[in-house]
């Protein structure tokens, strides 16, 4: 696994006496394990802040130092679900990391959500794509929807990546450490030979500010953000929603479940199956008894 890079963690290294130790064995188990390198920066970056808060190695802290921690993610001044769900489920990994199973019962639950993923339109689409700043954002955020790239799939995309010729997108290694193919959108050929032409990129697809590194996660969600701005799209979108809208309009245009399971890159059918619940499919649609009941008026 590459060396995962991370001020947060750097420093956490740097200033908490045994983090390096415990940090290490985390590291472990995650290698492992087969989990990504996405998982690991997760659960470091939140394991770290916990060790800086206190000036010393989280698996050194009491449950009320814990949980004081935890209270403060939800009751701040920057309160924030995601990053305490994340944080809990960081602390679960490292307990059983090492041997510390009786912490794990110490931990707050996290409530499972039944929230539909937000799907944009086939209009806000084309409207998105548009917005972009410069050609780079406007390649980049038409290619994560064209494929249904996560966030982390088009950081890691080398241009060697992109086979042309055979119109396929080879992602590697992802979520679940596993290759995958996708089509590739001739359309989105178009596109990429001018961005490529115009930004010449070295090894990856996209570059970072230095040509031959990656993109930046946190460049690519702003990337979104002021696109989403500039089209004046309203939903509460993030990158994800690409994918998510990838998923809904294929279903739409009559993909079968299975291929779209497979194209995704999903472990269980189970998680595809949600997307049954936002596309408009065909057949029977729904609709609201109060058009039927004044038709006839």
């Amino acid at each position: 696994m590459t060396p995962i890079k991370s001020r947060t963690i750097d420093r956490a290294e740097n200033e908490v006496t045994s983090f390096t130790v415990m940090f290490n064995l985390l590291e472990q188990k995650v290698v492992l394990g087969g989990l990504s390198q996405a998982t690991l920066l997760n659960y470091g970056r939140c394991i770290a802040r916990i060790s800086l808060h206190y000036g010393k190695a989280t698996i050194h802290l009491d449950s009320e130092q814990i949980n004081g921690f935890l209270q403060g993610l939800l009751t701040g001044e920057r309160p924030s679900k995601s990053y305490f769900k994340y944080t809990v489920y960081g602390l679960r990994f490292l307990y059983r990391a090492h041997g510390l199973e009786d912490q794990m019962i110490k931990l707050p639950s996290i409530k499972s959500e039944s929230k539909l993923p937000v799907v944009l339109s086939h209009e806000e689409c084309k409207r998105l794509f548009k917005a972009g700043k410069i050609l780079k954002h406007r390649v980049l955020l038409s290619l994560i929807y064209s494929a249904g790239l996560r966030k982390q799939e088009v950081c890691d995309l080398r241009i060697s990546d992109v086979d042309m010729v055979r119109m396929m997108i080879h992602i590697r290694q992802t979520k679940y450490n596993k290759d995958r193919y996708v089509p590739l959108s001739k359309k989105m050929i178009i596109g990429l030979k001018k961005y490529l032409e115009a930004y010449m990129p070295k090894d990856y697809l996209f570059n970072g500010k230095t040509r031959g590194t990656k993109y930046s996660a946190h460049g690519v969600q702003w990337a979104m953000r002021e696109a989403t701005k500039r089209a004046g799209i309203s939903k509460a979108v993030t990158l994800h929603s690409l994918r998510h809208s990838y998923a809904a309009h294929l279903l739409e245009y009559g993909m079968n479940i299975d291929t779209l399971r497979k194209l995704l890159g999903h472990k269980h059918l189970n998680t595809t199956l949600i997307y049954l619940h936002v596309a408009r499919l065909g057949g029977s649609e729904a609709f609201s008894p109060f058009d039927r009941l004044y038709a006839k008026d």
